[in-house]
């Protein structure tokens, strides 16, 4: 009995200083990893938690620091890899404050806004602490909602390519660590750079780097670019790695059509919980304008691009679904922007997340996404539009472009492919790259 006491004499002086509040009740948090992203008007830096601590932000003058207090964290982690190009931040540094404290500092080329804010942990990511330095005087266009046609009766179809996910949320990943962020900006630049050589086309990209944007952002962004389309491009993941195929959604305004259509809108619409935006308090009053008048041009609009763009997809990839689906996507919910998202395949599924990862596939993908979208334009032009008034034969000459037929031509103008070709004296249907062919009267 005597050799027991030993044993439990250090655990009743544990339990005594528990009580009296001098003994550790609780592990110091870790810092574990530091991210970085430059985005066209801020700059995120993200620290990964182990768990949630309490923090404070200082912003310091002569020279410019900000400063960012832990309670109870240890640095695990090393800023030396970060790269601080083409941002406000010169360097970081760090020490310890008040015994167990973490003290970060950034010293700074330039003033900043900043912003912070911590996020809880989720299926994705663990808990953490978000700080985002915006620039000082960037002009921000106003957002409209009302195209001008005072300036020109001949304008560009302006078309919003959406790169899903980025920066901080990495979109669904793969076989061969393929990630959809990357997949969906190549496939996205490369639709860019086909409406770029196109006439009376204006692309624009909504992401244009490796950085995160909130999804209202993204309807804000193509809103205030006056586009006649918005483009979201993604890639599917599934439990299942058996599931394939490429889709085509728009929105809905009565829920999914389908349960797959219904996991895939939860799905994307959760990326705004990894980038750290709410949704819940952003949609209230267009749940109201979903209702008025305007929005059936728009969904039917959406709808009509759509089969454009899954019927051009069918000819490289297998279909996921042969109709174009609905679902409450909040990308899409634009009252006044035809909209669509497209899923290029399942990067969940080893054969396709090969193919997403080839420069030569993204290239075919984005080929595809392009020719759909054009076709659709091209027989449904804005009546503003430089299309609009090449389609009612105001211009007399057309120059061959990339991509185009004799058919395509002809149908686009109005006019028979035989008097097309009697027209310009052409033996067969072959045209070339710069050929101007002149248009006969429709």
């Amino acid at each position: 009995m005597k050799g027991r006491y030993p044993c439990l004499l250090p655990l009743t002086w544990l339990a005594v200083l528990a009580m009296s509040g001098l003994a550790p009740t609780t592990q110091a948090v870790e810092l574990r990893d530091v991210r970085l992203w430059r985005a066209p008007d801020h700059t995120r830096i993200v620290f990964d938690l182990s768990s949630p601590a309490q923090h404070k932000l200082i912003q310091l003058e002569g020279p410019g620091r900000l400063v960012v207090d832990l309670a109870d964290t240890r640095l695990a982690t090393s800023f030396k890899n970060l790269k601080l190009d083409n941002t406000p931040v010169i360097r970081i540094r760090h020490g310890v404050r008040d015994g167990s404290d973490l003290r970060i500092v950034l010293d700074l080329s330039i003033g900043v806004k900043p912003r912070s804010f911590v996020l809880k942990a989720n299926a994705q990511r663990g808990d953490r602490l978000v700080l985002d330095l915006y620039d000082l005087h960037q002009q921000v266009a106003k957002p409209s909602v009302k195209k001008s046609v005072a300036t020109s009766a001949r304008r560009d179809i302006v078309i919003a390519i959406d790169a899903g996910h980025g920066g901080e949320d990495p979109g669904a990943s793969g076989p061969g660590r393929v990630r959809e962020k990357d997949v969906v900006l190549a496939i996205a630049r490369d639709i860019h750079a086909r409406f770029k050589k196109e006439q009376g086309f204006k692309p624009v990209l909504i992401r244009s780097g490796d950085y995160y944007v909130g999804l209202k952002k993204r309807r804000d962004l193509a809103r205030q670019n006056q586009a006649d389309l918005l483009v979201s491009i993604h890639a599917d993941a599934f439990k299942s790695p058996k599931v394939k195929g490429s889709s085509v959604y728009t929105l809905s305004q009565r829920g999914a059509s389908s349960t797959f259509a219904r996991f895939l809108a939860q799905r994307e619409n959760s990326a705004d919980l990894v980038g750290g935006v709410s949704l819940s308090d952003k949609d209230d009053q267009l749940a109201q304008v979903l209702y008025d008048m305007s929005m059936s041009y728009t969904l039917d609009a959406s709808q009509g691009a759509g089969r454009r763009v899954l019927s051009a997809l069918d000819h490289i990839s297998k279909l996921h679904r042969k109709q174009v689906e609905q679902a409450v996507f909040a990308v899409l919910k634009s009252p006044d922007i035809p909209s669509v998202l497209v899923e290029t395949g399942f990067i969940s599924n080893p054969e396709e997340a090969r193919l997403l990862k080839s420069r030569d596939y993204q290239r075919k993908m984005g080929r595809a996404i392009y020719t759909g979208v054009r076709s659709w334009f091209v027989e449904h032009p804005p009546a503003d539009t430089l299309l609009a008034w090449q389609r009612q034969g105001k211009q007399r000459e057309y120059v061959i472009i990339r991509g185009d037929t004799l058919s395509e031509i002809a149908q686009h103008f109005n006019v028979s492919v035989a008097s097309l070709r009697a027209h310009n004296g052409l033996p067969g249907s072959s045209i070339q790259v710069g050929q101007k062919l002149k248009i006969p009267a429709s």
